[in-house]
């Protein structure tokens, strides 16, 4: 079958999704922007391929009677399981770049000492690995450099301590190699890798051993089935840098409007902040933009002033939304500068302001920088779209949703669960229309 692609690459996270011909969303796959952008816009591409490989197998599954009441847990289970293959496979391939990154360096005599703490430490990891990816295992991050990172910190301290070197020699080998591994792209054929995955699954879950027998054939037949990549569309940040001919490359703003338009067909005004710049987007009937107005290149506003105050206070990024929903009041944010932010973030924390109140005071300030950019775009129009990274932020969304309402009244406003994809989503859309 015949699928077309297309690919965002901004300056936080790479995007891909996949359509079939009937421009039906086959799959998404998502990482984080690399300095390899190469590398983060085929780790992409290979995530979109296999969740689009899980579609396949949930519609052709969805026929078998056997499955009925247990295909969401079965598929899910069969995810997991392909989870774990691809981590212990990246965990083998860091460990082994730790130990050559040993080998050429000098501890004072105890190197024999440091590859074997190497060893126990992975062996750690190895052994906690079936629990990340147990039913229902909450982790901070599905990105494999803070899942292993996260883990030898937790384990190489005491392992170090035990073999008698100092911690901050090991710290140095994983920091040099875990460079290496991260721009390593997926190695392997998906389909191959995901048998491999359904025979770890029955020998992890016998109880799942009926079920798998009665949907084999149905497996196989969509296991068999060749994804044909029609065409490829990138767009994004990070775009010139993508390895494509210039007639396969869109700007951002035609991607983020037609994505939006498909995603909602009666959307007029489209708002994306995304990790380096914010945008505001006018688009007619058909999706095609009619007006258009960005940030300028300072970085106030976007999702790096948000990462910026999370810096600051310590705090993963994903932790401020919920902590400014905790607010009594919001207080108000004199500068979105991000260099002067932090200062006057201390300053404010100095008079005794609560910290939730101060972060619900910095949303409501990077929301009203974006309505002064929607203004200049020509304001909004029912019905309006938000989209980014930072429409996942609830802090963010409530403020919008305030000011908007404040300024243009009762409008309908569309925030999609996958509105990240939303610029992925156009590309892919003329990814289509390149061949159709």
């Amino acid at each position: 079958m015949r699928v077309f692609i297309g690919i965002d690459l901004g300056s936080t996270t790479t995007k891909a999704v996949v359509l079939d011909e009937d421009m039906n969303v086959l799959g998404r796959g998502i990482t984080n922007s690399r300095a390899n952008y190469d590398t983060a816009c085929k780790v992409a591409k290979y995530e979109a391929l296999l969740s689009a490989r899980f579609t396949l197998l949930q519609r052709k599954l969805a026929e078998v009677a056997a499955a009925e009441g247990r295909l969401a847990d079965f598929l899910a289970s069969w995810e997991r399981s392909f989870r774990l293959g691809q981590f212990l496979e990246q965990i083998d391939d860091l460990e082994n770049t730790c130990l050559e990154k040993a080998k050429g360096a000098r501890f004072a005599g105890r190197e024999g000492a440091v590859a074997e703490a190497i060893r126990d430490v992975f062996a750690s990891l190895r052994a906690d690995a079936p629990a990340l990816f147990a039913p229902n295992a909450r982790r901070k991050s599905d990105f494999f450099r803070d899942l292993a990172g996260s883990r030898v910190m937790a384990v190489g301290e005491s392992v170090a301590k035990t073999v008698g070197i100092p911690y901050d020699w090991l710290l140095n080998i994983y920091d040099k190699s875990i460079i290496e591994v991260e721009n390593r792209p997926p190695s392997g054929d998906i389909t191959e890798k995901l048998r491999r995955a359904f025979t770890r699954l029955m020998e992890m879950s016998p109880e799942l051993a009926d079920l798998a027998g009665q949907v084999s054939a149905s497996v196989a037949t969509v296991l068999g089935t060749d994804i044909e990549e029609a065409s490829v569309v990138g767009t994004g940040y990070g775009r010139v840098t993508l390895p494509f001919p210039k007639e396969k490359i869109r700007s951002e703003i035609l991607c983020h409007g037609l994505g939006a338009h498909m995603m909602y067909p009666n959307t007029r005004t489209v708002l994306d902040i995304g990790g380096q710049d914010t945008k505001a987007i006018q688009v007619d009937s058909n999706g095609i933009v009619e007006n258009f107005q960005m940030n300028d290149r300072c970085a106030a506003g976007c999702g790096r002033y948000l990462g910026y105050i999370a810096d600051e206070m310590n705090i993963g990024v994903h932790e401020l939304g919920p902590l400014a929903m905790q607010a009594t009041r919001t207080v108000r944010i004199n500068s979105t500068c991000t260099v002067f932010a932090g200062a006057e973030l201390r300053d404010r924390l100095a008079l005794g302001e609560k910290r939730e109140d101060i972060i619900a005071g910095l949303h409501r300030a990077i929301i009203l920088r974006a309505m002064s950019i929607i203004s200049r775009s020509g304001g909004v129009r029912d019905q309006f779209t938000f989209t980014g990274g930072v429409a996942k932020n609830e802090a963010a969304v409530k403020a919008l949703r305030e000011l908007i309402t404040e300024n243009y009244g009762d409008v309908v406003i569309n925030i999609n669960p996958d509105s990240i994809y939303t610029g992925a989503l156009g590309a892919a859309a003329f990814a289509r229309r390149a061949v159709n």
